[in-house]
């Protein structure tokens, strides 16, 4: 039996676990020992396991990435927290730069198992650094991997995942879900693969495609929908840096059309690719044309105008609506 935890008390857990597993993990960022982490995600990590394991870092966010870089390459798996998501821009140096390329930059001689946590999106009332959804600009570099947890259970088994896994990987964490729901994790740990979307609800009418805090928008859309006797199937895709195109297109070529729900900016964002793939691949099996219910291509926004840049449940089923109504 395992206990009912928040999203970043899973976290925690996963942490907590794959340090117990391996003395090479190692964790480092802006207050992740002596306070345990803005939002506490690494609290009583370094009481656990002393803080030569569990680093605070000063306020040079492009030293400590290149820092945890370089143990990479010698052996440790540091897990790197960064305090904000809009905190990354100083760190895309080395992860574009070095990290991203160290494997074929040694010809394989030298890997990069680095993981780059971040708690990411809006959702807290925070000025506008605090609030960043720019994951299509990190998919963007190759050689590195981007995972998005969605649920308590999958950021366990996933980051336990990017922990073990031999090359860099950004673990974006939607701080909206950090607290909003408790789940069963059992701290076994087994890991979840990477890679690939799961499959949160089966339809047969449309196919809605999400990820992160989203989901939430997605599952609702999907109930309200339910009412009207529309079936919708749910996809979180998870990892979008490599996506799992395949589970994408055998539930859009049984459903013949897409919604694709996502907090970022609409202007490339990830939701573009998935629906460039689509025109790639599935476009004989689609009824309708794609569509897109995003956030809005301006700065994220200040506390009093968070509500008005969400996706909401109902811009998602109104956006259902259009797709089934196409002829």
């Amino acid at each position: 039996m395992g206990e009912q935890l928040t999203l970043v008390e899973a976290v925690r857990t996963a942490l907590a676990r794959a340090m117990n597993d391996d003395d090479n993990v190692v964790v480092l960022g802006e207050d992740v020992g002596a306070l345990g982490g803005v939002f506490r995600a690494t609290d009583g990590l370094a009481a656990a396991h002393g803080t030569d394991r569990v680093l605070d870092m000063p306020i040079s966010e492009s030293m400590f990435v290149g820092l945890a870089v370089g143990l990479s390459t010698e052996g440790f798996r540091p897990v790197v927290e960064y305090q904000f998501m809009g905190f990354l821009y100083p760190a895309l140096e080395q992860l574009a730069c070095h990290a991203s390329r160290m494997r074929t930059r040694t010809r394989g001689r030298l890997t990069c198992p680095l993981v780059i946590r971040a708690p990411y999106g809006g959702g807290v009332h925070a000025p506008e650094h605090h609030s960043e959804s720019f994951e299509a600009a990190i998919a963007h570099i190759p050689g590195l991997r981007v995972v998005i947890p969605s649920s308590p259970a999958k950021a366990y088994g996933l980051l336990l995942a990017a922990i073990r896994d031999p090359d860099p990987v950004v673990f974006l964490e939607p701080k909206r879900l950090y607290r909003a729901a408790h789940e069963e994790v059992v701290d076994d740990g087994v890991a979840l693969p990477l890679d690939r979307c799961f499959t949160l609800r089966s339809g047969a009418d449309l196919t809605m495609v999400t990820w992160g805090a989203c989901t939430v928008e997605a599952l609702a859309a999907a109930d309200h929908l339910a009412g009207d006797g529309i079936s919708a199937e749910v996809i979180d895709v998870a990892t979008i840096k490599p996506l799992d195109m395949t589970t994408i297109l055998e539930s859009v070529r049984r459903t013949g059309r897409c919604v694709i729900v996502h907090e970022a900016p609409r202007s490339g964002g990830v939701g573009a690719e998935i629906a460039a793939s689509l025109a790639d691949d599935g476009l004989t099996s689609l009824l309708a044309p794609v569509t897109r219910v995003t956030g809005y291509d301006a700065v994220p926004p200040l506390y009093r105008l968070e509500h008005h840049y969400f996706p909401t449940t109902e811009r998602v089923v109104d956006a259902a609506h259009r797709v089934l109504e196409y002829a």
